[in-house]
């Protein structure tokens, strides 16, 4: 039977540096928080990389965590922080620019994904259709829907406008229901 662990006693063995507690940290979460990193990587490599340079942040900061709020949300917090590190780093090598759009009410707009549509598709196909869009428009998607970031921090967290924000949010939108309407024609 394998040896389970209370959160304080993961805490406190990971501050000790034990192999074995920090061993069933990585494996309680690895799923969880790689399903994060999928979310924001172009491929599964990129996205296990992530996944282990933030588990080591996790090792090597577990110190700063002082206890307010839970320790699974401060160790998310740290995951999706890396994937964007990795982003911005990405984009300092193949000169992605963030186009600044000017704050207008289309911008404000956005369009629906079908519930029904997404509820047909399992995460797999679902990754799938997020990796096809655009970068910087998948991390807007992803901090608004999946991290409930506000449209100001995501704006301050990647040096962008806020209008640009929910540009970037709304073009998601159309993109990803126009990805998710031909993946549904193509398995008919």
């Amino acid at each position: 039977m394998a040896e389970t662990f209370t959160d304080i006693e993961i805490i406190e063995g990971c501050k000790q540096q034990q192999r074995k507690v920090q061993g069933y940290l990585y494996k309680k979460y690895y799923s969880d928080f790689l399903k994060i990193c999928l979310r924001y990587a172009n491929t599964m490599h990129d996205a296990e990389q992530w996944l282990n340079d933030g588990f080591f942040k996790v090792f090597t900061k577990i110190n700063m965590y002082d206890g307010k709020g839970s320790f699974e949300g401060w160790m998310k917090r740290i995951v999706v922080n890396t994937c964007l590190d990795n982003l911005r780093a990405n984009k300092k090598h193949s000169a992605l620019v963030f186009t600044e759009i000017a704050d207008n009410s289309s911008a404000m707009t956005s369009a629906h994904i079908s519930n029904d549509a997404m509820q047909n598709m399992g995460f797999k196909e679902i990754i799938m259709v997020l990796q096809q869009i655009p970068e910087t428009h998948r991390t807007v998607f992803n901090l608004y829907i999946f991290e409930g970031y506000s449209h100001k921090e995501i704006a301050e967290g990647l040096g962008i406008k806020e209008g640009t924000s929910y540009w970037y949010m709304s073009q998601a939108r159309e993109l990803l229901k126009q990805k998710i309407s031909e993946y549904q024609l193509k398995t008919k």
